[in-house]
């Protein structure tokens, strides 16, 4: 009976999505994968407000960048004991080349100077030439973990017919990975399963790294010791919007969460941010009241513990018993910033704007003497996408720490 009506709510979700799309694009046309050609018009004629224009005049990143305000701790000061924190990849055996090229930027920017462990992170062994290859990058401690299958593989209560049916619909949406069953399995660990692997229980920061993305400055303070003294629990440097047709349900899903538990949200939330419709209605229109923006969460320093706490950890189980990491795309990006912005105090999230980096196609890019091969201002190669960063709405709305 309780699996009837699951199935029943599933179906019922599926056929709300199949009107949701068709209503969207008889009310909004721009509303479809196509880019609506004014819209495209004017991204490469006017100016853009955000400081991922190099011709924006109040681009911070224009500005000479040093290092945060705030309680530091730099290679020597030995009265100060180092993080609780780990280097964090999820990564497969066929990516080494590309986490070897990353570790080797990651150690020469920051950890030869303050020597924190790497945990990698797979759904299958390790071979023991990525683990050879790996541990050569670093002389700090690396960990190879295999993710529990009962972490990794799609839940018992996923429906494999809706999914199909799903998936169709996002990839007449032009979503990338649509059908890709583990780029789906991905992003619901890297939302919410994670930090629950018995080798992080005892760990309580981490910062995320991904093969492929490249580091541009000298960090010559802990990050960790930085977050930790100065009371700060996620950072992040790329704040930009997401594909709206990929999670058409996650904030009314969302919403119905916080209906049952209005006492997780934090009285200094960033809701605003989160809800702003003024830049690019049509993604609050077809995302349902959710304005896409996201903490790009390829970088991320987080704390650990607000993602164990009960408000985000209840979030999380209840977006996972709704199916949308498999009806839909759900991405932790997103997810964490949703969680981030409802159920924790705004003031302590950060942005490392000091820190240089690429994940293609967008960088952060400072103007400071500590970088080298990355243009101060820059945001991308690709003209038309100047669009995609919002970071001037988390100024707006929240602060530009």
């Amino acid at each position: 009976m309780q699996l009837s009506r699951r199935v029943n709510r599933l179906l019922v979700l599926i056929g709300l999505v199949v009107l949701a799309v068709v209503i969207v694009r008889k009310i909004v046309p721009s509303a479809t994968p196509e880019v609506n050609q004014q819209e495209a018009e004017m991204g490469q004629t006017m100016t853009p407000n955000h400081p991922g224009s190099p011709s924006s005049s109040t681009n911070p990143l224009l500005q000479e960048v040093g290092e945060p305000e705030g309680i530091l701790t730099h290679v020597g000061d030995t009265d100060r004991p180092r993080a609780n924190a780990t280097l964090l990849s999820l990564v497969r055996n066929s990516e080494l080349r590309g986490i070897v090229r990353t570790m080797r930027d990651v150690e020469r920017t920051f950890n030869s100077k303050f020597n924190y462990p790497w945990t990698f992170f797979n759904d299958v062994p390790f071979t023991e030439e990525f683990k050879q290859k790996t541990q050569a990058m670093t002389k700090a401690p690396c960990r190879y973990e295999l993710i529990p299958k009962e972490h990794w593989e799609t839940p018992a209560w996923i429906n494999k017919d809706l999914v199909g049916v799903s998936s169709e619909i996002l990839e007449e949406d032009d979503i990338m990975y649509a059908k890709q069953q583990s780029y789906h399995q991905m992003c619901r660990w890297n939302s919410g399963m994670f930090y629950k692997h018995p080798a992080l229980k005892d760990v309580r920061w981490y910062w995320r790294i991904e093969p492929n993305t490249r580091y541009y400055c000298s960090i010559d303070y802990d990050v960790f010791r930085y977050m930790e003294d100065n009371d700060k629990t996620y950072g992040y440097v790329i704040n930009i919007y997401d594909a709206p047709q990929s999670i058409r349900t996650l904030w009314p899903t969302t919403m119905e969460f916080v209906a049952q538990h209005p006492e997780y949200v934090h009285a200094n939330n960033a809701i605003q941010w989160l809800t702003d419709n003024d830049v690019r209605p049509n993604h609050n229109v077809i995302a349902n009241g959710y304005s896409t923006c996201h903490f790009w969460s390829n970088f991320e320093i987080g704390d650990m513990d607000f993602f164990r706490s009960d408000a985000y950890d209840k979030y999380f189980e209840y977006l996972d018993h709704a199916g949308g990491f498999f009806y839909e795309r759900w991405g932790d990006a997103p997810v964490h910033s949703i969680g981030l912005g409802l159920f924790l105090d705004k003031s302590k999230i950060h942005w490392f704007k000091d820190i240089g980096y690429l994940h293609m196609p967008y960088y952060n890019c400072p103007a400071s003497k500590k970088c080298s091969g990355c243009r101060a201002g820059r945001f991308t190669d690709a003209g038309y996408l100047n669009r995609e960063n919002c970071i001037d709405n988390f100024f707006k709305y929240v602060h530009a720490d």
